[in-house]
This record gives structure tokens, C-alpha cells and sequence, in this order.
């Protein structure tokens, strides 16, 4: 539970129909065994102490007694166990009955909760029997307890104020207005529903749509179990489709026909976390109408088993990941493209320097200009070597420019950084940052005055991870006139050149850019040592996927580096050890704090994803915030 995690179980017993004491000792059976696996939050399905389908027996007197005994029991074996349960079984009240849901903890039976939408058609004749569920809470007695029972029922957990638990049955989540929607928006976190929907060719992939989607909708958990073997097949069968999903992500699904137990962990904080950045996500009129049912649970660290991506901006299966790299190239050369034409610009110029950025810019512009009709010689493509130019990327810039048909300049820039240094009396021996930073700033000065020459327009070429870490040299290569790669993370550039590699149809220019990919990442602003790059940018401000996952986890979610570490460990496991996550944490936090001026006059982008980091837009952050209170929990790791 600690960092907002909770496990959770759809459960989906054998049952007999009507056989209320097998079932209750199944229903027992699995409680014990979740609580092992440390299951706080267990859901049955509907009306599983009896059976969904016993049809005219919910009329016989005796059936409705046994299923209260069976509940008392089922209560009393959570005497000891760390865990909500909840447990579906018809209720009488008031002389009518109900399709309602339990939930007990510790012994104790805490509410019942009605279905609110009785369905009476095709195979279903639920109105035969049981009435409509009410939604003022009213008090009934169950053995010894006075328990309540109603609709607006939230079950709050008071050693974890971001569960809150709402209850539906079934057929209200078919319903057009469901009653989660009410739950939500009344502060329920955590949506359970006990269902008994029977199968139907094309049933399963509608039903995991509908949770899917209102789990997105509502931003929260939802918990989806479902009747399954052992229910009556003498119309209909059950298949036991369970289905755990958070934001509209599906985090388990059970197969169908197996009657299996599926757990994962929920992360509570994340969807806190949605929800306060989400302006249209507004509490309800009907909140105050509700009545709180608190529970306690005891806060330990959950173990994490469901998966932790640690290339969150990459999709992990190719025809998706396909799919985006088509889309986001798409998003940056329309982004150009108006650009281009709402300033009557014909010429484009893009320094080339054989890496990746600059290829990816290079390969958008080229997308821009034809999508417009111009001729690519309007695109200016300057290599600028310099002092740590190498054959390899310089080689690989000048076949690049020549496969694509762009027009190639050349501008050697060691002559004139030369006299500069001579200017300001710095030793040209001395490696330092203005030994590096005067490259940086004269290339960007030579591409400025080519596109004021040619009434062209200086494409940018640095990514969203290089801005998150200030790794460019201000109004150096951090300047530009349009940058199509400011909302890229570098771990998603190499897929889009990746992808273009592949799908291009020119071999020679597959195997240019198969070896840019392959040349490690570098300003090349240091001379080379035996010809080869000296300077590898991930030996100085770390490795690029890790700072990606923390970029990625900071700004989306808002998790604190406690939390960030957490997940970083279980992502990297075998990767990397934890002193060097760590380590480059510190280094994250450190510079994304101290170079936010940097990320404060950055030029006009396209967003492409999630994530961004213009300050006219995703991140409004002053230049001179302190990092630390953020460094200061990273020493306590």
C-alpha cells in the first residue's frame, strides 16, 4: 500500500447452483488463499452465495436464509484477514428483494449495496424477482449487526484516503447513465462490479470495451468479475470473464471458461494524481447524498508484479509502435508545414551533423516540403564540421543529404571558432565549456545567417530529453526557428528514424541511417581520440532510457522521486544496479531544475504526445524553483 499501490483480485469460484454451504466454503477457500498472496481488495461475483441462475428459487424462503448464514460466515472468516471483500447474494429488505452486493472486513459486514438496473429482456427476467435498488440508505439488521444498505453507499479506507470503493452489479455498467459515473464523481476511486454476464460469440471483446473505457472515463480502478462454470447451462453459459483495468489501461484479464483468480496491483496516487490535473473531472451535486462507510487496512509495501514499462514512451509490440512513429512523423511535418506556408517560406536550413537528431529534423523537413509541393533543393542541409568532427558521422551527413536530394552546403567552422578564441584569449588547448559552447554558437550563428540570406527558416534539431536536461548550449543549438523534434524523447527518436529506415524503399539511404543509429550519441565538440568519438554524451549526463522513464514519471504522473526510484529498480532490474539509478535520479533532478531557463524561451514545436515541455503550454515552471525538497528525499533512499 505503501506509494499508492494496492493489490487487488477478481475472483471467480466453483460453484453449485443453489447450494449455498459449498459455495460459502468456496467463497472462504479463496479469501484465505488471496489473503496469502496479500490481496487487500477481493470481488466476487453477482449473487455467487447462492448462484446467479437459480431463477423462481430466489422465491423460496429457505434459499434467502441460507445465503444471509452464508454471508455471516464468509464475514467471520475475515476475522484476522487484511482485506475488503465483496460478495454478491439476494437480500430481502422491506418486504422485497434484492440483488445486492456484501462488503465485509474484519469480521464485520460493513454495507449492502443494490443493483440499480434490473434487466428484463432476451434471456434475462431479473424483474421476476428482484426490485430495483434504492438509493437512500436504509438500516437493516443481519444477525447481531445493523448494517446499511443502498445505492450511495463509498466504502473509505481509512489508513489509505485514496481508496474509495463504489459498487455497481452487472448489468449497470450496460446502462446508459451507470452508477459509477455517480461513484466517481462522489469521490470513489476504485469501481467493483459484480457481474454475471453469460457468454455470446463477440460478448467478451463489448465487455472489456464498456470497462475499459468507463475506467478511462472516471479515471480510476475498475474491478470487473464474472459468473462462470458451475452456474446452470440450461439456456445460457457463464465464462467467468474477469477483467482489472486503471485509466482505461488493462492491467489483467482472465481466460474465459477456466474460473480463475486474477490479481495485480492498482496505483491509487496515479489516479489521484489525474484527476487533479483534469479541470473537467468535477465533483458531483450528488456528493453530499452519499454516506461513507469506512475500513481499515494495514499499510505495508505491496509487492509489484504488474508490469513496469521502462520505455514508457515507446510502444513495446511493432505494428503499434509503427503505427505512432507513422503518426508522430505525420504531427511534426504538419506542424512545419503551416508553418512553411504561413510564412510564404520556400527555404529550409538544417544543420546536419551525421547523428540522430539532426536526421530525424532532416527527414521531417523533407516530409514537410513535399507534402507542399516544393522542390527539396529549397531545403539547405549545412554540415559544419569542427573539431571533433569524425569521418564517420561527417560521411554519414554528406550520403544522407545526397540520397534525400536536399541541397548540400558546407561550412568548416574551426577557422573561424580559431580566431574567436584569439578574440577572447582562450587557450585553444583548454577543453572547457566555452571551448565547447563557441562550436555550438557559431554553427547556430552560420545557420542563421544562411536562412537570412536564402529568406529560409533554421530548423531545430534538439529533442525533449536534451531540453528536460538543459543538454544544449543556450541560443547555441538551443535556438532555432521551428523545432520539430522539441516534444521527442530520445529514446523515441531512434525508433522514428528506426521506422523511416525501414519503410523508406531506398536500401543505401536504409543502411545510412541503420548506421547513424549505430554511432553513439555525441555534440562532437571535443577532438576525437584515434579518430573515433570521444565525447559520448550518455558517459557524461547518463544514460538516455533512464532519463526518459524519470522525464516520463515526473511530469506525467507527478510521482516523487521516491516513488520514481521504486519503479525505475523493477523496470531496470538486471539493467543497471541501483547505486547507478540512483545516481543518475540525482543528476535528473539536479539539472532539470537548474536549466528550466533554458526551457523558459524555447522557440515554437509541435506536441506529439502526452508530454511536453513548452512553457506556453505543458510546463509552466519558474526558472529559479529550488530542487530541494526533491534531492532531499532522494537522500533518504
Amino acid at each position: 500500500m505503501k506509494d499508492g499501490y494496492i493489490k487487488v483480485a477478481a475472483v471467480t469460484p466453483d460453484i453449485r447452483v443453489a447450494d449455498t454451504v459449498y459455495n460459502t466454503e468456496r467463497i472462504c477457500e479463496k479469501i484465505r488463499e488471496c489473503s496469502a498472496d496479500g490481496v487487500k481488495v477481493m470481488v466476487f461475483p453477482e449473487l455467487c452465495i447462492t448462484g446467479y441462475s437459480c431463477e423462481d428459487l430466489f422465491l423460496q424462503e429457505l434459499l434467502l436464509e441460507k445465503a444471509i448464514e452464508g454471508l455471516l460466515k464468509i464475514a467471520d472468516c475475515t476475522k484476522g484477514i487484511d482485506a475488503i471483500v465483496f460478495v454478491g447474494l439476494p437480500v430481502c429488505c422491506m418486504g422485497k428483494l434484492y440483488n445486492a452486493a456484501a462488503a465485509v472486513c474484519g469480521g464485520d459486514i460493513l454495507g449492502l449495496v443494490p443493483k440499480t438496473y434490473i434487466p428484463n429482456y432476451n434471456e434475462f427476467y431479473e424483474a421476476r424477482h428482484f426490485a430495483k435498488g434504492m438509493e437512500d440508505t436504509v438500516y437493516m439488521r443481519i444477525g447481531r449487526e445493523t448494517v446499511p444498505m443502498g445505492s450511495n453507499l463509498l466504502f473509505v479506507c481509512e489508513t489509505m484516503k485514496e481508496l474509495v470503493i463504489g459498487v455497481e452489479i452487472c448489468e449497470d455498467l450496460w446502462a446508459p447513465n451507470p452508477p459509477s459515473a455517480r461513484h466517481a464523481l462522489s469521490g470513489a476511486s476504485l469501481i467493483v462490479n459484480l457481474s454475471a454476464s453469460d457468454e455470446a460469440i463477440g460478448k467478451d471483446a463489448y465487455r472489456k470495451e464498456l470497462v475499459l473505457g468507463q475506467a478511462a472515463r472516471l479515471l480510476c480502478g475498475y474491478i470487473y468479475v464474472s459468473a462462470g462454470n458451475g452456474e446452470s447451462t440450461q439456456d445460457v453459459v457463464y465464462s467467468g470473464h474477469n477483467i482489472i483495468a486503471e485509466n482505461g489501461i488493462l492491467l489483467k484479464e482472465s481466460r474465459r471458461f477456466a474460473n480463475e483468480t486474477i490479481d495485480t496491483e492498482l496505483d491509487m496516487r496515479r489516479l489521484m494524481e489525474e484527476r487533479r490535473r483534469n479541470t473537467v473531472f468535477e465533483l458531483s451535486d450528488e456528493a453530499g447524498t452519499y454516506e461513507e462507510v469506512g475500513f481499515s487496512l494495514h499499510i505495508q509495501e505491496t509487492e509489484l508484479t504488474r508490469f513496469i514499462d521502462p520505455s514508457p514512451f515507446v510502444p513495446g509490440q511493432k505494428e503499434e509502435r509503427n503505427r505512432r512513429c507513422e503518426d508522430i512523423l505525420t504531427i511534426q511535418a504538419m506542424g512545419l508545414r503551416k508553418r512553411l506556408a504561413h510564412t510564404n517560406c520556400k527555404c529550409a536550413v538544417v544543420g546536419i551533423s551525421g547523428g540522430l537528431d539532426s536526421a530525424l529534423a532532416l527527414l521531417v523537413t523533407v516530409r514537410a516540403f513535399d507534402g507542399l509541393g516544393l522542390k527539396r533543393s529549397g531545403i539547405k542541409a549545412v554540415t559544419m564540421p569542427g573539431f571533433g568532427t569524425t569521418d564517420r558521422t561527417y560521411q554519414n551527413a554528406v550520403s544522407m543529404i545526397e540520397c534525400l536530394g536536399v541541397t548540400f552546403l558546407e561550412v568548416p567552422i574551426k577557422d573561424a571558432v580559431t580566431v574567436h578564441f584569439q578574440d577572447i584569449g582562450q587557450d585553444l588547448d583548454v577543453h572547457d565549456v566555452t571551448y565547447e559552447n563557441a562550436q555550438a554558437r557559431e554553427r547556430t550563428q552560420i545557420l542563421m545567417d544562411i536562412a537570412n540570406k536564402e529568406g529560409g527558416m533554421v530548423i531545430g534539431t534538439g529533442d525533449m530529453s536534451e531540453l528536460a536536461l538543459g543538454w544544449a548550449t543556450y541560443n547555441g543549438d538551443h535556438m532555432s526557428m521551428y523545432g520539430v523534434n522539441a516534444s521527442v524523447p530520445k529514446t523515441l527518436v531512434r525508433h522514428l528514424v528506426r521506422y523511416y529506415a525501414e519503410t523508406c524503399g531506398d536500401s543505401k539511404l536504409n543502411q545510412i541511417l541503420l548506421d547513424v543509429l549505430d554511432t553513439p550519441v555525441s555534440p562532437e565538440l571535443l577532438p576525437p581520440e584515434e579518430g573515433k568519438i570521444s565525447q559520448k554524451t550518455e558517459d557524461i549526463v547518463g544514460p538516455y532510457e533512464l532519463h526518459d522513464f524519470f522525464l516520463y514519471y515526473m511530469l506525467r504522473f507527478g510521482y516523487p522521486p521516491r516513488k520514481i526510484y521504486r519503479l525505475a529498480c523493477k523496470a531496470f532490474e538486471g539493467v543497471y544496479d541501483e547505486n547507478v539509478i540512483i545516481k543518475w535520479l540525482n543528476n535528473y533532478y539536479q539539472r532539470f531544475f537548474s536549466q528550466q531557463f533554458k526551457r523558459s524561451c524555447l522557440p515554437d514545436g509541435p506536441k506529439v504526445g502526452t508530454i511536453a515541455l513548452s512553457p506556453r503550454g505543458d510546463l509552466r515552471m519558474p526558472s529559479d524553483a529550488c530542487a530541494r525538497i526533491w534531492l532531499d528525499e532522494l537522500k533518504g533512499l
